[in-house]
């Protein structure tokens, strides 16, 4: 059983946080879908990930509908949907995440906008979502110019 991460952004970027959890992920072993809410926003998310991390650094990912995405170790998508086989969804942009998805990954990772109040309510309503179906979940917040843990609930017993 997985647990949701929730990250509220508020001294950094998407762009630059996004690149640092995946290689979190990938370190894990893990598989990544990123489920973003528009195909727009999703190419702009490729091109930074193109360019993340500079000439140190690659993180191998590919598009949704694209030839090879089962293959993909990093697939951007906008549908429920993860042929790459991921265990770690990433949700950026509000997009969905079901209960059931929470409970089959190894992780969700919940990325929100802290400086955008439409982020921040559909972050709660994602929160209240999953804790109330007895999903476990981390609040982890960089107000304070650092990551720091501000709560967390531990999945209810079946």
């Amino acid at each position: 059983m997985g647990a949701a991460y929730f990250y509220h952004l508020t001294h950094t970027t998407l762009e630059q946080t996004l690149p640092m959890l995946l290689e979190k992920a990938r370190g894990a072993g893990w598989r990544v879908a990123v489920r973003g809410s528009t195909a727009a926003h999703l190419d702009a998310l490729d091109e930074a990930l193109w360019l993340a991390g500079g000439d140190d650094a690659f993180l191998p990912h590919g598009r949704a509908g694209q030839p090879h995405e089962a293959d993909q170790p990093i697939l951007l998508t906008t549908a429920a949907d993860m042929p790459n086989g991921a265990t770690c969804l990433m949700v950026v942009d509000g997009a969905d995440v079901d209960p059931a998805e929470v409970t089959r990954l190894d992780r969700v990772c919940v990325l929100f906008n802290g400086n955008d109040e439409a982020a921040v309510a559909q972050a709660r309503v994602q929160w209240k979502t999953l804790t109330g179906a007895g999903c476990a979940a981390q609040y982890w917040s960089e107000a304070s110019g650092r990551w720091e843990k501000k709560a967390e609930k531990t999945a209810a017993s079946p």
